[in-house]
């Protein structure tokens, strides 16, 4: 079983992974850092409205058909969720740009599939609008902070990361 260990490297002040090709924790993480950091502002104050008022956020439910339709919409996310983080975790360690899964669909499926096919639906389940209103934080600061990362994927990939851009089916999301 291969050890996993974080350091601070003295020489870049960025956390790494100790592993054989020493791959910065950034490089797993993508965006995700800033998109959190972009969203706590927003999450703190209707977290706190939540808890005072809950029934602002009730979806008044959820009635069998919210269910029915959550559960429909939140079994693929889910599962597109997973197999982003699967990929990630298997194929930037080797340096491999994913163009396999979910990536062919779309360029981010791990921000999408939680934007929209986790978080809101999830939120319904548990009766409430705020999985929505969360869903749609998250994805604002995806779009915000995507660009930066895909400038990278552009500048390592190079002509592999064009060739992905032209096949990809919804290049926008």
């Amino acid at each position: 079983m291969q050890h996993l260990g974080l350091f601070f490297s003295k020489k870049e002040s960025k956390i790494t992974i100790s592993r054989k090709n020493n791959m910065k924790l950034k490089t797993l993480m993508g965006s995700g850092d800033k998109i959190g950091i972009f969203a706590i502002p927003y999450l703190v104050p209707i977290l706190f409205l939540n808890i005072i008022f809950p029934e602002i956020f009730s979806v008044g439910g959820p009635s069998k058909l919210l269910k029915t339709i959550s559960i429909i919409i939140l079994i693929p996310g889910i599962i597109t969720w997973a197999w982003s983080v699967y990929l990630i975790l298997t194929k930037v360690p080797k340096k491999e740009l994913i163009t396999t899964g979910p990536y062919v669909i779309v360029k981010h499926p791990l921000y999408t599939a939680v934007s929209f096919l986790v978080l809101p639906w999830a939120g319904f389940l548990l009766n409430s609008w705020l999985g929505l209103f969360i869903g749609i934080i998250v994805y604002i600061g995806s779009r915000k902070f995507a660009p930066e990362e895909e400038k990278y994927l552009s500048k390592a990939y190079g002509a592999s990361w064009n060739d992905y851009l032209k096949k990809v089916k919804l290049p926008w999301v």
